[in-house]
């Protein structure tokens, strides 16, 4: 009988689809979704934040717990990080790095502890065929990123920006369009750099892969807002464009993005954003509270601008220390306390924000059924708003169209008959 393997997949999309290429490189063993009958359990981790590793470890002494015969595995960006420490202290039994991935199922072979770290200049060359238990699919278009922001380990993690071949990119969508997926979301370490080494650019890709049959709506996991071009903007008229952009910012005061080294400013962001929504779509962006020489004042600068932003969805974090980065060594820390503050205030503004514009845009909604839970089918409409919908059918992995949604502070809500 086939050793049993669970997959515990932590982070971004990214990390969501390496796990899928995993899932699909397993060949002489069996996969399980109940991590107390597994053999093996792989962590997919990952590292962005202390409190992403703290997630990692916490659930790492878990399956000691409840699994204790299961051999534990970490994959992912946690592996080249915090790797060798796991490895090192007996909490996990192998280590295996991003470019080890696709090496799987000889990788689980292993009869001793292991350190397979691999490097960071591979891409894949898996073409995932099937998303188990997803609706949509995700779609890895390149990795690494060239951008070195202040607070941020990733690159050292991940590597440098590097793209697939759009060949590989678009067989892969044609496979799963033909088994059933109409719903691509474009993934990467830094989406927007796709093809800056192939001599594309992700608009081009973009619209490749809408001419592929089947492809009804293309999300984009989040791009930076130098990487919005005109051709880009070009695109926000077509049919098959989600309408709701994840444009990265970070902060809205100029001299906390001069802090953090990033390549935007205030004034640029907010013509981009009013230009965007000027096309109806809800936008959202990341948000760093409390990182180093973030002052009272600059925090009031930034809340007063962020009211003036047309945003709609937001994903804010406190700052998370990361050893060795170059905010790491600003002297000028903000307390935990206030960060937290800081971090209610601006997401209590947003979820007002997104109430508002759900208010004015609840009516012919196109909704991708994922899952059903206590008798409602749970989805999300092009405005990338959650909604919950009351049916006597079986929805799941459906298509609906709602005439109108009724609005609610915590979801939008639907009947479908």
């Amino acid at each position: 009988m086939s050793k049993k393997v669970y997959f515990k997949t932590f982070g971004c999309r990214t990390n969501q689809y390496d796990t899928q290429i995993m899932i699909n490189k397993l060949k002489e063993f069996s996969l399980t979704f109940n991590e107390e009958e597994a053999d093996i359990v792989v962590v997919n981790s990952c590292t962005v934040t202390n409190g992403a590793d703290s997630s990692v470890r916490g659930y790492i002494n878990s399956i000691g717990r409840k699994n204790s015969n299961a051999k534990v595995i970490v994959a992912g960006c946690g592996a080249h990080s915090k790797g060798k420490e796991l490895l090192d202290k007996g909490q996990v039994f192998g280590v295996m790095g991003h470019s080890e991935k696709e090496n799987i199922n000889s990788i689980l072979k292993n009869e001793s502890s292991f350190y397979q770290i691999g490097d960071l200049e591979h891409i894949d060359n898996t073409v995932v065929s099937e998303f188990i238990g997803k609706s949509r699919a995700f779609i890895k278009v390149q990795e690494g990123c060239d951008f070195r922001c202040s607070y941020c380990i990733i690159p050292y993690v991940r590597g440098n920006a590097r793209s697939l071949p759009i060949s590989q990119i678009l067989e892969q969508i044609k496979k799963l369009a033909s088994n059933g997926f109409g719903e691509f979301i474009l993934t990467g370490t830094n989406v927007g750099s796709y093809g800056k080494d192939i001599g594309l650019n992700i608009a081009k890709l973009i619209k490749e892969i809408s001419k592929v049959r089947g492809v009804r709506r293309i999300r984009i996991g989040s791009l930076e807002p130098i990487q919005i071009t005109d051709e880009f903007l070009e695109l926000l008229d077509e049919p098959f464009m989600a309408k709701h952009l994840h444009i990265a910012l970070q902060h809205t005061a100029d001299k906390m993005l001069m802090y953090m080294n990033r390549r935007n400013s205030y004034k640029s962001d907010l013509e981009l954003f009013e230009k965007i929504a000027s096309k109806g779509y809800a936008l959202g962006t990341d948000f760093i509270v409390g990182h180093p020489g973030e002052s009272g004042e600059l925090w009031q600068e930034a809340i007063d601008r962020v009211k003036e932003l047309p945003l709609t969805h937001i994903h804010a974090f406190t700052y998370s220390k990361r050893d060795n980065t170059p905010s790491a060594k600003i002297k000028e820390q903000v307390n935990g306390k206030i960060a937290k503050e800081r971090h209610k205030e601006l997401t209590q503004l947003i979820k007002e924000k997104n109430y508002q514009f759900r208010l004015k845009n609840n009516k012919n909604l196109t909704i991708l059924i994922e899952s059903q839970k206590n008798g409602l089918y749970r989805g999300y409409d092009e405005f990338y708003n959650n909604i919950l919908v009351k049916s006597n059918s079986d929805l799941t992995h459906n298509w609906i169209l709602v005439d109108e949604a009724k609005v609610e502070r915590d979801s939008n809500y639907a009947t479908y008959w």
